[in-house]
């Protein structure tokens, strides 16, 4: 069976994490990626470990499904070689910003007189629309600009700090997947293409503000910022006897099975900070200390047991060794292990979408640096002794 995206052909121009975490979903969903790079290549390529030379882990796990195809953009043949690869292209993706685009001659306007279905979708750090449009955009400097840093203190943090992964450039390359799939059913219900920009701030922006605006929402204020739920110091997960467990008491129901299992059962009449969702929210901190108290008293095994018995949610805190020895994740098929041409075996990490006609797959090992150069010009029309005059001058380079 063929992914949903089987017979799109998409140009990525990107690199680092948000583009290409981007793009490989594209490349899940059955598209044809091909990844254009520099002479040096994606510079996630030298983020190690690694047993091959600009083959890092970080890139074997944002570069899957894709062909690798080296051109030199700087240089007059290669902007050449590129135009005919825009002819058949459905979508171009790029993260350099939009001003270095139309330097190298392959702004939305030049591209469209090439292609005029090509829907063209910039990953950029900022909306052009505002004060900051020149600005380089990374993860830290966005998760900072969004708050994500200042949230951490307020919910009790020592100092300040950034999520423990590249948490901006995943989330917001989702965003920009889902752009694209939506501009491309636009083009088939119209036959436009059309240019698409998905800046991280505002992306970001959106993801906080929607969460912890709270009473600053409304016009007058009617209380501060924040989501008392997610900044008290309590959310966290709770050390019991022998170790950690992660749960969430959270509506009437769940309340009152929990304090049946603890031997309390009236606890909810007789302590108005419990009586309702509304009541717990607005008495957060006890609510959490009185929940960290009682899990203290037994083992995390034991808990697990009796959540389990009382129908609770509640799950052990995994190290990331235990998430890739999961069960679940095995039997799922969710983590596996691959051959590499170059890198021999690694662990696999599948889509974590299931569709039950047209389900994603990993059918191409993420490439070795120009490895699909000269395969993708022949596909292009490139004769023989051209494709032998561009590697020779350097244009375009192949593994």
């Amino acid at each position: 069976m063929s992914g949903p995206l089987e017979g799109v052909r998409v140009l990525d121009l990107t690199s680092v994490v948000m583009g290409p975490y981007a793009t490989q979903w594209l490349g899940d969903y059955g598209a044809d990626v091909i990844k254009i790079e520099p002479p040096e290549g994606d510079v996630m390529r030298l983020s190690g470990p690694m047993k091959s030379d600009r083959m890092g882990h970080f890139y074997l796990t944002t570069n899957r499904n894709k062909r690798s195809v080296v051109i030199d953009l700087k240089s007059p043949s290669g902007r050449s070689v590129m135009l005919e690869l825009v002819k058949t292209a459905d979508v171009l993706i790029y993260n350099l910003r939009p001003r270095a685009m139309e330097r190298l001659g392959l702004g939305y306007e030049a591209l469209r007189a090439v292609n005029v279905g090509l829907i063209y979708v910039g990953g950029i750090g900022f909306s052009q629309r505002g004060r900051y449009a020149a600005r380089p955009a990374y993860d830290d400097l966005v998760q900072g600009m969004s708050g994500l840093p200042w949230l951490t203190r307020q919910a009790g943090a020592e100092h300040p700090r950034y999520a423990p992964l590249v948490l901006a450039d995943r989330l917001v390359g989702l965003q920009l997947a889902l752009a694209v799939a939506s501009a491309l059913y636009h083009r088939a219900r119209t036959g436009k293409g059309q240019k698409v920009d998905v800046p991280m701030f505002e992306g970001m922006a959106s993801v906080v503000l929607g969460e912890h605006l709270a009473g600053e929402l409304f016009a007058p204020s009617i209380g501060p910022y924040g989501y008392s739920r997610s900044l008290t110091t309590g959310r966290r997960p709770y050390r019991t006897r022998d170790g950690y467990l992660c749960t969430l008491v959270y509506n009437d129901k769940q309340w009152r099975k929990f304090l049946e299992v603890i031997g309390r059962p009236r606890m909810m009449d007789e302590d108005p900070r419990f009586a309702s969702q509304g009541a717990r929210l607005a008495n957060i901190d006890a609510v959490y200390g009185f929940l960290a108290e009682m899990l203290a008293t037994r083992t995390t095994e034991e808990w697990l047991r009796l959540f389990e018995q009382a129908d609770l949610p509640a799950a052990p805190m995994y190290s990331l060794e235990d998430l890739k020895r999961d069960a679940h994740l095995r039997e799922t098929g969710f983590i596996g292990e691959v051959a590499h041409p170059s890198e021999g075996t690694i662990t696999s990490i599948a889509n974590p979408t299931e569709w039950s006609e047209t389900p994603p797959s990993i059918r191409r090992h993420a490439p070795r640096l120009g490895e699909h150069t000269i395969e993708v010009l022949r596909e292009s029309g490139f004769a023989e002794e051209a494709i032998r005059s561009l590697l020779e001058e350097g244009s375009v380079r192949a593994a």
